[in-house]
């Protein structure tokens, strides 16, 4: 049996993608493994997002080539966004490489990994916001790839959005949801299987139902999830500010299984750069979204994210994010510095920002959300909290860890345990109370009780 290995690098919902190559390639009769050293055809699924992003996929490329000819490795396959974006480039650059298939070809993958077909020469899909296609189903095989109590399903595919920073439409094609039955069979389907947790991702999650014509239908399908037997916690991920419906807000305060948690990339909150992105709104307008949805979902988490450098900020601008931040007071903040990436319509615009100032406007930034969250953390001393028990720690072996519903994996911080009762059997995937104890800027400490 022909060993394949897999390198996933870059989102979520890139995962997903790997998780269904996988799936297709385990049903054709191919032995997943997780020892690159140990495959006879190595995967690499790129991620073309961001110039870091980009390196680490190059990088990755190069040592999956040292092992094909150094190693047990005869087929190279590389997949993804950076395959859409740099297609011609990488064929002429990597002649190492078997095989190229870009996100809208996922199917392709039992065929090119055989290394009887050869797959330079077979022909390109065209990517583009109306050639792209491909949505996998609830039909779909998947070899879930993270811990066996949670799963991702991408409710829809692509982006219309128009952000001035953003090459993801180019990549993935135009928007298009799942159908409401293929999801909600999906989830299921993974319930019977011991997953706990769902969450739930695409490129624009607020957006889903709106091209089948369907009205606030993210709120339904939330609803519906929720009340899934097996399942304990289902969460939405990516949602754009413009489309917080008081729906889709009152589903999350009335379903106890749809977690108290708005991931919701902001990117700024200054008008003048808001408008430069080609997002819209203003510093008040975003205060008072974040007002509304507080107030009705008492206790929820607001995650967000934030660019510094972006062409035309100015040290008034980046002052009013500041301002914004202390006003706001975030759960969760990530920062990252502008990426100038060729193609999308920042990328011509004047006023560039030295990459240092943007590397000190985004440490300012996280030292000042570093104060905001261990205030934060502090306030829940003493109080018992619901925590998804996900076993050894990555930090030791001696302690374990899991999250609240208002943590999400990998992103946020964690909940640190260093006692619990004798009798306690640590089972990743169970839901257990947790008396906190201890804070830190983005961790807690406590004690199963």
């Amino acid at each position: 049996m022909k060993k394949v290995g897999f390198i996933s690098l870059g989102c979520p919902k890139n995962l997903v993608d790997s998780e269904v190559m996988m799936g297709e390639l385990q049903q054709s009769g191919y032995e997943i493994t997780t020892d690159a050293s140990e495959a006879d055809t190595l995967v690499v699924n790129t991620c073309g997002f961001i110039d870091s992003a980009k390196q680490e996929s190059v990088d990755a490329i190069l040592e999956a080539a040292r092992l094909k000819a150094e190693g047990k490795c005869k087929r190279l396959v590389v997949a993804g966004c950076l395959v859409e974006r740099y297609r011609d480039d990488l064929l002429k650059e990597l002649p190492e490489v078997d095989a190229f298939i870009g996100t809208n070809q996922i199917k392709e993958i039992t065929k090119v990994a055989d290394e009887r077909v050869n797959a330079r020469a077979l022909p390109v899909l065209p990517i583009g916001n109306q050639t792209a296609t491909y949505l996998y189903d609830e039909s779909s095989p998947r070899v879930l790839a993270t811990p066996r109590y949670m799963a991702y399903i991408k409710i829809a595919e692509g982006c219309d959005r128009p952000c001035a920073f953003c090459f993801i439409p180019q990549m993935r094609g135009h928007f298009r949801s799942r159908r409401f039955g293929s999801i909600l069979s999906e989830a299921q389907t993974l319930a019977a299987q011991g997953v706990k947790e769902i969450v739930l991702v695409a490129q624009d999650s607020s957006r889903y139902g709106e091209d089948l014509g369907q009205h606030d239908a993210l709120a339904h399908l939330l609803r519906e999830l929720s009340r899934l037997d097996g399942i304990e916690w289902v969460r939405v991920m990516y949602t754009y500010p413009t489309h917080i419906s008081d729906a889709f807000l009152d589903v999350l305060a009335r379903e106890e299984k749809a977690v108290k948690y708005l991931d919701m990339p902001l990117q700024h909150a200054s008008a003048n750069v808001l408008k430069l992105m080609k997002r819209g709104g203003t510093r008040q307008s975003l205060e008072r979204l974040i007002e509304r949805v507080r107030e009705r979902v008492p206790g929820i988490a607001v995650r967000t994210t934030f660019i510094t450098g972006f062409p035309g900020e100015t040290e008034e601008d980046f002052e009013e994010l500041l301002t914004f931040i202390r006003n706001v007071e975030f759960d969760r903040v990530g920062v990252f510095t502008y990426s100038d990436e060729e193609g999308t319509p920042a990328f011509d615009l004047p006023g560039k920002v030295d990459p240092k100032v943007a590397k000190r406007r985004r440490a300012r930034l996280m030292k000042e959300q570093a104060r905001i969250s261990r205030r934060i953390n502090r306030a829940k001393i003493g109080s018992t909290v619901r925590v998804l028990f996900e076993g050894a720690s990555k930090e030791s072996d001696l302690i374990w860890q899991g999250r609240m519903e208002t943590q999400a994996a990998d992103i946020d911080g964690v909940v640190l345990i260093n006692e619990a009762p004798e009798e306690f059997e640590p089972v990743p995937g169970r839901l257990v109370d947790v008396l906190i104890t201890e804070a830190h800027d983005y961790d807690v400490i406590g004690r199963i009780v």
